[in-house]
């Protein structure tokens, strides 16, 4: 069997700068959305506050029309774990957990991150779940930026540090299939990048890859159904899920997270290339 060519989107600094602004509005629409959550509101009226934001800055929505998609975020509560249509028969209810997954496109360029939030007060597991996703996408990332900077980086490294994250934290499933992906120009190119793995496998980590990195677990199977919208991915067992992401872009001496406000120092330190900042 012929091993499918990969195709992945090589950018320059110029590029980057303009994803970036994307990003930008990204973090805005998610920090607006992680400020409105609470019992009462629903995963429409998130959905709307995102669209809000997200053109009065210019850009487009990258989710909304996208292969039929109807919303402009992913709204996905509790077992839900990825690609949930924001309804207003949706009510967000004390001890939720919502992940809100957001995308904009501005001057051609894509932003995508995630956060996931409890509503009200949550069970302390799944503040843990929820911190744990966290934890384990920022090592992908700082993965990639030492593989980057040292040229001796592979795709699967990152795969492999955010299973290792995630191992480390607890007995969670790791969502099987689902992962990251490369971004630019499209919001979903090559490379697909899958949160398992043995590291030293696939393409070079090099300056100019863009890419989101995606943590998906639950707090039990890993195995998932999808709903007969076509959309709204599940636990098969019910239990919780957690979704995290970032964009990031590899650069020469380090590594810039596009859609963190910070650029993702506060996590990363002096792997941040400074002179982006």
């Amino acid at each position: 069997m012929r091993r499918q060519q990969l195709d992945i989107q090589i950018k320059t600094p110029e590029q980057i700068a303009l994803m970036r602004a994307a990003g930008l509005v990204v973090a805005e629409a998610l920090e607006r959305m992680r400020q409105a959550v609470a019992p009462g509101v629903t995963t429409a009226d998130l959905d709307a506050l995102a669209e809000e934001v997200i053109r009065s800055a210019g850009a487009v929505p990258s989710f909304k029309g996208y292969h039929g998609f109807p919303g402009s975020i992913c709204s996905s509560v509790n077992e839900e774990i990825v690609h949930a249509i924001p309804s207003a028969d949706r009510v967000l209810r004390n001890g939720d957990v919502i992940s809100i997954d957001c995308g904009a496109v501005l001057e051609g360029w894509h932003g995508d991150a995630a956060i996931t939030v409890g509503v009200g007060d949550i069970a302390p597991a799944i503040q843990r779940m929820a911190t744990a996703a966290e934890d384990a996408m920022w090592a992908g990332i700082a993965a990639a930026g030492r593989g980057a900077a040292t040229g001796r980086g592979r795709l699967t490294d990152i795969s492999a540090a955010v299973e290792r994250s995630v191992r480390k934290a607890g007995r969670y499933g790791i969502v099987e299939g689902y992962g990251g992906h490369g971004i630019g120009t499209e919001m979903h190119q090559d490379p697909h990048v899958l949160n398992y793995g043995r590291p030293g496998r696939g393409p070079e980590l090099v300056p100019g890859m863009a890419l989101a990195i995606e943590p998906m677990i639950t707090l039990g199977s890993p195995r998932t159904v999808e709903l007969e919208d076509g959309w709204t991915v599940v636990t098969r067992d019910g239990s919780m899920a957690a979704h995290v992401e970032h964009t990031m872009a590899l650069l020469p001496d380090g590594v810039w997270v596009l859609t963190a406000p910070d650029g993702g120092r506060a996590r990363l330190g002096d792997l941040v290339t400074p002179r982006q900042l």
